[in-house]
């Protein structure tokens, strides 16, 4: 966005996180991986003809890679960008999806999280705007930090009035008189 385009007060979006799934959806496929290398290692060389044992190593080896490659693809796939006016989410490797939310328009927000993730310090996060069905960020890391977007420049961008004054809105217990700025 051009400062051209900008609002005379209005500061400049700036990134707070980008996120990814958490990186355990691929511990399963890596030991997958080390195990099947084992195997193939171990069982080398068993066969009596040179041919069986090389179609052994080339289908295991291309049916390993493909137990490990297509998990890493879905999850490199997944992104999450919060920012100091949006929420953005895009994935898929082969067709790219991009949906965004913009903080000022509102929207409640959850955090799920098992014993799993809890430990992970991870969480679904449900977001929903309403109108549409709900979104749900799958074992999101950091999951307090999209579910805070009270976050001081996230709130000033949902709140225009708190942007132009923040000194008044630095003491939120302080009273003042009627008519008084």
């Amino acid at each position: 966005m051009s400062s051209e385009f900008a609002e005379p007060g209005a500061d400049a979006e700036r990134v707070v996180a980008r996120l990814r799934p958490h990186a355990r959806v691929l511990f399963w496929p890596s030991l997958l991986l080390i195990a099947g290398v084992a195997a193939l290692a171990y069982f080398a060389g068993s066969f009596p003809a040179d041919w069986q044992n090389l179609a052994l190593l080339g289908a295991g080896g291309g049916l390993l890679l493909l137990i490990w490659l297509v998990p890493l693809f879905a999850w490199l796939g997944k992104r999450y960008v919060i920012t100091t006016r949006r929420l953005i989410m895009r994935s898929g490797t082969l067709t790219r999806t991009r949906q965004e939310l913009l903080h000022s328009r509102g929207y409640d927000i959850t955090v799920r999280k098992g014993a799993l993730q809890s430990m992970f310090g991870s969480g679904d996060v449900l977001i929903n705007t309403g109108l549409d069905p709900a979104v749900v960020l799958r074992d999101a890391p950091g999951a307090a930090l999209v579910q805070s977007p009270r976050d001081g420049d996230v709130a000033r961008s949902m709140n225009p009035r708190a942007a132009r004054r923040p000194a008044e809105m630095s003491n939120p217990d302080e009273t003042t008189r009627w008519g008084a700025r």
